[in-house]
This record gives structure tokens, C-alpha cells and sequence, in this order.
């Protein structure tokens, strides 16, 4: 039987649990164990593992319920049980405890109290749910609408609007700012058309590494949130330079070989889908890690508000580094 437990947040571990599992002291043996299944079989909510416990209501160990039919029936429990326990407190967020499941290969999670007095578990069923729940929210931040799938399952068509449309305007202020910068840069720049032609796809590699990156962090906070910022932010640098450097040539032969540029026009376009990669992977990497912080959802700082974020800096790298180097030649 699930407990209610209302007085905890709404995704709570202690929210998810069930009480009625199968437990035995660590002084039993195989044989004891069978009698009480017996005797329990209908009152038991989940039957994946037997949890043991001490005389003060701790978790001491917990072992498969295979090994109830494996061992013989004098084995001792204290001997078979798994001491190196998964757990969660009451407090753990539902998502924490999905991904411990997955992590470790588990059909269920224990939930314990401070002291460890065993509560009950999150069961596999609960855990599927969670896991599926928490996979369209996430889908859903990550377009910018923060709202529950139910609620946007069964929304009206004024409430699926307001949800939408905040990041939507966002969305069109950025891109204001983006025709803005480049009406902007339009003078300087009006004898080089091929550089003005090659935005779009700019915009779309910075935007694809961009969201590679984010995804892969994101998964990264999700299941180790203790892990090194700042190692994994220099690998990424270094993931994010090889991509830019290999990009940013093939981009240089094309123009040269294709579009029939002169060699410094492609060297141009090289430089700067080098440094618009490499900014994208610093936006990919640092925004979720700073809502982390803060204790938001790194989620929302994906989708629109990266996208407008990397479409604008990758239009002034873009035709800041032309322009610069442009100048420069002349000066030369």
C-alpha cells in the first residue's frame, strides 16, 4: 500500500513509497524468511528483494529474493545480505531516485530516516512512472513551457497559449536583436557578400554543438551532482576545440573550392566558426551549471533562452572577427 505522506513535497521520495515489503532480521535464517512470505504473501506490495533490518528498526542489508530459493534453508541471512545499501532519504527528489535505480541496476529503493530506520521503498512500477513523468517535463522546459503533462495534455487552447508563448516573445526580441546586429555590421560588409551568405550555417552548427553539450551536462548533473565542474569544463574545451578546429577547416575548403572564395575569405569563415563553437560549448556548459547553483533546474537553460543566446554572441563573433580582420589586411 502506497503512503500518503501529504505533509512532504509533492515529489518526494517518502511521496512514492510503499510500506508493505517483505523484511526480516539479520539473525534468521533462509527458513525463516519462507515462513514469513508465507505468511505475509498477500499483504506485500513488492516482492524484488527481502530488506533486513535490526532491532531498532535500522536497514542493515538488503538481498535478492532469488536467494531465498537458491540457499538452503538454514543459511544465515546475516551471511547472504548486501551491506553496501542504495538509499534515500524522505526529502530526495523522485528524479534522484529514478536515476539511482538506473545507475545501479535496481528494481526498487529503500527509503530511510535520519537515524536509517527503514521507512519503506520506491517500488518498479513507481519508478517507470517517475522516470516517464520526469522525461516529458524535461522535453517540455527544454521548449521553453513550464508546465506539468498533464496539465498540457489536457489544456485548453487559451492555456496551452499563455504557457508557449512567453519564451515565444523572448524568442522574437532575440531575434529583433540578431537583424539589429546584423543591419549593423550590413555597411561594413556589403562587398563581402559570400561572408553574409554563410550566417544560416553558422547559426546552425553553433546551435547544434550547443545543444550536444547541454545534453550531455545535464545528464551529467542528473546522475553525479558532485562530479568536477571544472575538470569536466576543460574536457569539454578540449571536445569543443578538436569540433571547431576540424569544422572550421572543411568549412575553409568548401567556400575556397565551391563557392570560389579567395583563401583569406575562407581563412575569415575558419576563425570564426572556431570561436563561435568554442562559445557555444561555454554557453552549453556554464548556464545549466550556474541555474544548478542557484538551485534551478538546469533544464530551462536550454532550449529558447540558449538558442537566442548563441544565435546572437555567434552573429557578433561572426562579423566582428570579418570585419576585424578585414580592416587588418588593409592596414597591411
Amino acid at each position: 500500500m502506497k503512503k500518503n505522506n501529504t505533509n512532504y513535497p509533492l515529489k518526494a521520495a517518502v511521496r512514492n513509497m510503499i510500506e508493505d515489503v517483505p523484511v526480516c532480521y539479520s539473525n534468521w535464517n533462509i527458513s525463516d524468511v519462507k515462513k514469513m512470505l508465507f505468511e505475509k504473501i498477500k499483504k506485500i506490495g513488492t516482492i524484488n528483494y527481502i530488506y533486513v533490518i535490526a532491532k531498532d528498526k535500522k536497514l542493515v542489508g538488503v538481498f535478492s529474493i532469488k536467494e531465498v530459493f537458491r540457499r538452503k534453508g538454514t543459511a544465515k541471512v546475516d551471511l547472504i545480505m548486501q551491506k553496501d545499501l542504495v538509499k534515500v532519504r524522505p526529502y530526495t527528489d523522485q528524479e534522484r531516485v529514478a536515476i539511482l535505480a538506473l545507475k545501479n541496476n535496481l528494481k526498487a529503493i529503500p527509503v530511510v530516516a535520519k537515524d536509517d530506520k527503514f521507512l519503506g521503498v520506491v517500488p518498479s512500477d513507481v519508478i517507470l512512472s517517475i522516470l516517464h513523468s520526469e522525461n516529458v517535463e524535461d522535453f517540455l522546459r527544454m521548449a521553453g513551457i513550464r508546465s506539468s503533462f498533464l496539465k498540457i495534455s489536457k489544456g485548453s487552447s487559451l492555456y496551452l497559449a499563455r504557457v508557449r508563448i512567453p519564451w515565444l516573445i523572448l524568442g522574437l526580441l532575440g531575434g529583433i536583436l540578431a537583424a539589429k546586429i546584423m543591419n549593423y555590421f550590413e555597411t561594413p560588409l556589403k562587398d563581402y557578400f559570400i561572408l553574409t551568405s554563410f550566417v544560416p550555417l553558422m547559426l546552425y552548427l553553433a546551435s547544434a554543438v550547443g545543444t550536444q553539450t547541454e545534453t550531455l551536462f545535464i545528464r551529467n548533473l542528473a546522475l553525479d551532482n558532485k562530479f568536477s565542474f571544472l575538470k569536466y569544463l576543460l574536457r569539454e574545451i578540449n571536445v569543443g576545440f578538436l569540433i571547431a578546429a576540424i569544422l572550421g577547416f572543411l568549412l575553409a575548403l568548401v567556400s575556397i573550392f565551391w563557392f570560389g572564395s579567395s583563401a583569406f575569405l575562407g581563412f575569415i569563415m575558419a576563425i570564426s566558426l572556431f570561436l563561435t563553437i568554442l562559445t557555444a560549448v561555454l554557453i552549453g556548459v556554464c548556464i545549466p551549471f550556474v541555474l544548478q547553483k542557484f538551485k534551478k533546474d538546469p533544464a530551462i537553460g536550454t532550449g529558447p533562452f540558449a538558442t537566442i543566446l548563441r544565435d546572437i554572441m555567434s552573429l557578433v563573433i561572426y562579423f566582428s572577427v570579418s570585419i576585424f580582420l578585414l580592416k587588418l589586411v588593409q592596414i597591411l
